[in-house]
């Protein structure tokens, strides 16, 4: 039994850690997986095999939890095989994409199609029970499975607030090479903000978008030290909608409309990274083209 699925990384409008309310944005990096499930021999223990640089513990307990949810009458041997242009460990969701991605192509090699907030709720508690998360970010999970703002409660895996965007928008992305640290060892730092970060969550509850992005990168770069603030009223003179840190960075997004994409993309210091022109994810995005 054969499953293929695609889901996709996103941005930051506001980062859940502070309150446990997290708004995300997905953009058009996708992740692909493969899984294979075949009857495991009897008097053999089930095999799991991973492509290379696939068997992370996030993947690993994301398939276990999808296989004994999705695939009754095991035991199975699996076969996970992994694709991501995400970068890892930049902000960009990528843990998050690759959990969706692992659980719904378990899910389609089982002979199953779960709505995407079950998908997303299942990758939300592999992230916790492997330690990657904090929250679980179910937030960025869903993100990367359903096109638009996805405000969401990380405490209860509930969706609070579900915006539309513009399939036009533009996303330009400035990716420095440096890592950040797990979100478990920023906790304390984030939540000791949340009355700051609050306003944040008031600002995406009303559908404030933009005015939630900026609040939400002023926070993000006092504590974790980043210095955007001169590039975030630079881009905004250029037309860009919104900006700011994606996560915990070190990615930065900037989202405009098509005739100031080439302004905004010109603008961002390439001396600083990688810099990337990209779409809002759309429900194309996520179509199975395996």
């Amino acid at each position: 039994m054969i499953g293929t699925a695609r889901t996709t990384a996103a941005i930051t409008i506001v980062n859940g850690l502070p309150t446990g309310f997290g708004c995300a944005l997905g953009v058009a990096l996708p992740v692909r997986a493969r899984v294979v499930l075949e009857p495991a021999p009897a008097g053999q223990e089930p095999s799991l095999r991973f492509s290379r640089g696939a068997a992370t513990p996030v993947v690993r307990e994301t398939l276990r939890l999808a296989i004994d949810r999705y695939a009754a009458g095991g035991p199975w041997n699996a076969d996970l095989h992994l694709r991501s242009e995400i970068p890892p460990a930049r902000g960009l969701k990528s843990s998050s994409a690759v959990a969706t991605a692992v659980a719904l192509a378990t899910a389609r090699a089982a002979g199953r199609e779960p709505p995407d907030l079950e998908i997303a709720r299942l990758a939300a508690g592999a992230a916790r029970t492997s330690g990657i998360s904090a929250t679980g970010a179910f937030d960025d999970a869903i993100a990367g499975l359903r096109s638009g703002f996805c405000l969401a409660n990380n405490r209860t895996d509930e969706l609070v607030r579900h915006g539309p965007v513009d399939p036009r928008w533009r996303v330009s992305l400035l990716v420095p090479g440096g890592r950040h640290l797990p979100s478990p060892e920023w906790k304390r730092a984030f939540e000791r903000r949340a009355a700051d970060s609050t306003r944040a969550v008031d600002a995406a509850l009303e559908g404030r978008w933009w005015e939630a992005m900026a609040i939400n990168s002023e926070l993000v770069e006092e504590v974790v030290g980043y210095a955007y603030a001169t590039l975030r009223a630079d881009l905004a003179s250029r037309g860009a909608l919104g900006s700011g840190v994606s996560g915990l960075g070190p990615a930065f997004a900037a989202i405009s409309e098509p005739p100031h994409e080439a302004e905004v993309l010109g603008a961002m210091p390439k001396e600083r990274g990688t810099v990337r022109a990209l779409s809002v994810a759309t429900e194309a995005d996520r179509e199975d083209r395996s």
